[in-house]
């Protein structure tokens, strides 16, 4: 998403080093892949196993591109130790998931594509999303789809899902649209599916993202060199304002309650803000409509 002002906002130079920490499909990483080069490292990491051979196909095209880490991106900061770096120039996490899983049903992300409720991002042996909807208490899940997916009809449709799951366990993506797309009465032509909050919900249950997420913004607080660029891609309020709030605490440093009238803490900024908080443009909603709800944060690392 936003590849041009993704790349702007790293403010890439040959022979820096940078941190991918959700590969995806490798369409970011190839950016910044040719802005880098000659003598620039590229570390790109990802949940899914499946990563890993694009990025060898990606690394056959550059000579010391770097090297690919099966894992999150919350320990960057050991996979650069691995590679004996203490420190990098640029860290960019595009949130959410990549177009490749949501196209696939086997993955079960998505609502509109038949297929087995699963939605991890790792596969390896994690609770998937069905195990979720079915073993889970229904006030467990009745707080899932309201924490995570701002569902204001949350405690109705767990009470259908423990309803149904008493006969038939729920093991596809049309089955639980179907569960939840009746218990509110069907669509009445409505333009967002009924299913898209609770399928955004559990899709963050499943993978921890943002848990991951507050990990993975303080390691790369740690990693990143002076003057280095920190890019974050957004996709929903939750994880916008987690993001907000961390590097506006980080470029304010003083932590001393309001009513304290000089600094005691000490705490000095370690970010410096760059520029607004960026959304995709008209023509690039127009031909991916997935992205209209991104929102793109830069920060940089102070000395």
């Amino acid at each position: 998403m936003m590849p041009g002002e993704a790349i702007a906002g790293l403010d890439l130079k040959p022979g820096v080093t940078v941190v991918d920490g959700t590969f995806g499909g490798g369409g970011h990483s190839r950016l910044i892949a040719e802005r880098i080069q000659p003598g620039g490292t590229l570390i790109a990491i990802d949940r899914d196993i499946d990563a890993d051979a694009r990025f060898e196909a990606l690394a056959g095209r550059y000579r010391a591109l770097g090297a690919f880490f099966q894992g999150s991106y919350s320990d960057m900061t050991g996979f650069a130790t691995s590679l004996n770096l203490e420190r990098v120039d640029g860290i960019l996490l595009d949130l959410g998931f990549s177009s490749l899983q949501m196209d696939d049903p086997a993955r079960g992300f998505s609502f509109q594509l038949d297929g087995p409720l699963d939605m991890r991002f790792d596969r390896d042996g994690s609770r998937s999303a069905s195990s979720l909807v079915n073993e889970a208490e229904e006030s467990d899940l009745a707080d899932i789809f309201y924490q995570y997916g701002e569902e204001r009809q949350s405690r109705r449709i767990a009470r259908a899902i423990v309803r149904v799951r008493q006969n038939t366990p729920i093991e596809t993506t049309h089955q639980l649209a179907n569960i939840v797309e009746k218990s509110l009465g069907g669509r009445r032509g409505a333009r967002v599916h009924p299913a898209t909050r609770v399928f955004q919900a559990l899709r963050i249950a499943v993978n921890t993202e943002l848990d991951e997420l507050a990990l993975g913004l303080r390691a790369g607080v740690e990693l990143l060199g002076p003057g280095g660029r920190f890019v974050v891609i957004s996709f929903h309020s939750l994880e916008d304002r987690i993001v907000k709030r961390f590097f506006a605490a980080e470029a304010r440093g003083c932590v001393c309650p309001p009513q304290v009238p000089i600094c005691v803490c000490g705490r000095e900024p370690r970010l410096r803000l760059i520029g607004r908080a960026v959304k995709p443009s008209p023509s690039e909603v127009a031909a991916n409509p997935r992205s209209r709800s991104a929102v793109l944060r830069v920060a940089e690392r102070l000395a």
